[in-house]
């Protein structure tokens, strides 16, 4: 089976990318230093995936952003040789955005499709580790070929693929998910997953859609993405834990561009002494 992973990103912009870990919104960064926070995590979830070897590396950015400013940064990354391509998102919503990305790379399984499954990661999440993307790529093929996986995959117009249905994903903070894959005979799409009106966390919706089709569903270790000041608070220990880790185990990677900005900064993660 093959598989692709798209990186789903902002173009880092100046006063626009991570704006509630600055100071104007409650944060403690400035525009630049949050912008320059984002650029490092970018690439290092980048090399990360390239690092993964278990499918083809696809950048997805904001429709509006810049090409020019995203490939120069990409020309940071370990091996810009292995990036297949970047493409734009379409759409309004989240929903419409990260199901175009999806759709761009599945191709409702015609013979024009970029790989069997996809695997669509978040920019901002510098904790990943190449085995959790390896261990959810081999999670999706074993579902896929599973009897559930080929059941599900026949409530579908696809099913003399035999390709089964499956999905995975990876959690973060507050009901969410930073990590998400599924094959293209999977029965799934997107709408009402982010921000739907009834308050339901995503994780949640994801969970509820699965259940819904019966397809086999698997998780991966979480990845926590890094949005407001407790989220930074929370990484900067988990980062340095990886940091020491990774002087006895050859299968950690670094989130080195993470770290080099966040020792620019002198940022330090605190806890308070309780009360007495």
């Amino acid at each position: 089976m093959r598989n692709a992973i798209v990186v789903f990103t902002k173009v880092p912009k100046l006063g626009k990318i991570k704006t509630r870990l600055t100071t104007d919104r409650g944060g403690i960064m400035t525009p630049a230093e949050a912008m320059e926070f984002y650029e490092g995590c970018l690439l290092d979830v980048i090399n990360v995936c390239i690092a993964a070897k278990c499918g083809d590396v696809w950048i997805c950015h904001d429709r509006n952003g810049d090409d020019g400013y995203l490939n120069n940064l990409l020309d940071k990354v370990s091996e810009r040789s292995k990036v297949a391509g970047i493409f734009a998102d379409q759409g309004g919503t989240f929903d419409e955005c990260i199901q175009y990305a999806a759709d761009y790379i599945l191709k409702n399984c015609g013979s024009d499709r970029l790989a069997d499954s996809v695997m669509i990661v978040g920019g901002d999440i510098p904790s990943l580790q190449p085995t959790t993307l390896q261990d959810g790529a081999r999670k999706l093929e074993r579902l896929a070929n599973s009897e559930a996986g080929l059941a599900a995959a026949n409530k579908t117009k696809t099913a003399n693929l035999r390709l089964g249905a499956a999905i995975i994903e990876g959690c973060c903070q507050e009901g969410g998910f930073s990590i998400i894959g599924y094959t293209c005979t999977t029965p799934f799409e997107f709408q009402g997953i982010f921000y739907n009106m009834d308050g339901i966390t995503a994780l949640d919706m994801l969970v509820a859609k699965a259940k819904e089709q019966s397809i086999p569903f698997g998780t991966v270790e979480m990845a926590p993405d890094v949005d407001i000041p407790i989220d930074l608070a929370s990484i900067i220990p988990a980062i340095k834990a990886l940091q020491l880790s990774a002087r006895y185990d050859d299968s950690i990677m670094v989130p080195v561009h993470t770290i080099n900005i966040i020792e620019k900064i002198g940022l330090e993660s605190s806890a308070a002494p309780p009360q007495r």
